[in-house]
């Protein structure tokens, strides 16, 4: 199934919707045994989620592709090698598993920094090692590529993309990599929550975007569709997408993600999105 589940909600509180908290183990094992009858095979977490990955070590994930990210690294680390390997390994020791399916960088800008040289061939050794099967990184927008591209050969791309958020699509990214068979994986297809929230429960610092909201609340109305709906259908439309991540809090909502992916004609309207970066990327919020 296209669908790989993000487990950051396995952990800790996430999202400017969530309101359960951390997920309990005894769920977490009925949310992976319904995703794997659901024909999911990849999961998607993060060294710094160690929490997170305890958990699942304890569940087991042994049959699962598993990607993690790199936390990112400290400047002048006195033996870069050595500290990748020493996180890669204690991930690997926390989850139960002997290699991972990615390794992703945090922060794809430090493949440049120039007191990181050994960063780039340390990855390669890992994969070469059969630790890592593909190396790639998470970013927040397309233009983190362009002086990355021409450098390194990358197998996998992490990256937002949503119905407010198609700068993938619309900086001719997406397309560049599906020429140079990239895979390329989508997050944040709910916007971390907000693009289900009213105009009641949405934080009042997100006003200044209200008509943006307002069309997008009328086109679900007038197409009777719910947003969860819209935003899975929207984020799998796109054929050029290996995986689109989806964190759930529970094994009902996982049910109705599940629910929701069966297919219907939908014409996605074009001028409902944004490339306001304070709106796109979470990272920005704080200063709305």
């Amino acid at each position: 199934m296209k669908l790989a589940l993000g487990t950051v909600q396995f952990g800790i509180p996430y999202g400017v919707a969530n309101s359960t908290g951390q997920v309990l183990e005894s769920e977490v094992l009925s949310i992976l045994n319904h995703a794997k009858s659901l024909s999911m095979d990849t999961l998607d977490t993060a060294i710094a989620y160690g929490e997170s990955e305890n958990c699942l070590g304890r569940v087991g994930v042994t049959d699962w592709n598993v990607i993690t990210k790199l936390p990112e690294i400290p400047n002048n680390c006195p033996n870069l090698a050595e500290w990748i390997r020493a996180s890669l390994q204690c991930s690997l020791n926390r989850l139960g598993i002997s290699k991972v399916s990615a390794l992703l960088l945090h922060r794809s800008s430090q493949l440049l920094d120039a007191d990181k040289a050994d960063l780039w061939p340390t990855l390669l050794q890992l994969k070469i090692e059969g630790l890592v099967d593909k190396i790639g990184v998470s970013i927040y927008t397309p233009e983190e590529l362009t002086p990355l591209w021409p450098l390194f050969k990358l197998d996998l791309i992490q990256a937002p993309y949503n119905i407010f958020d198609r700068s993938l699509v619309e900086s001719g990214w997406l397309q560049t990599m599906h020429i140079n068979a990239v895979e390329v994986h989508v997050r944040s297809i709910f916007l971390q929550g907000l693009l289900f929230m009213s105009s009641r429960t949405r934080p009042k610092k997100f006003a200044r975007f209200q008509p943006l909201f307002d069309r997008w609340d009328g086109w679900l109305k007038d197409n009777r569709i719910s947003a969860l709906q819209a935003c899975i259908l929207f984020a799998l439309s796109e054929p050029r997408i290996s995986r689109v991540v989806v964190g759930v809090d529970s094994l009902d909502q996982l049910k109705e993600i599940s629910t929701a992916t069966v297919d219907r004609q939908i014409d996605f309207p074009a001028d409902i999105y944004s490339t306001d970066q304070k709106l796109i990327n979470p990272s920005n919020w704080s200063s709305l």
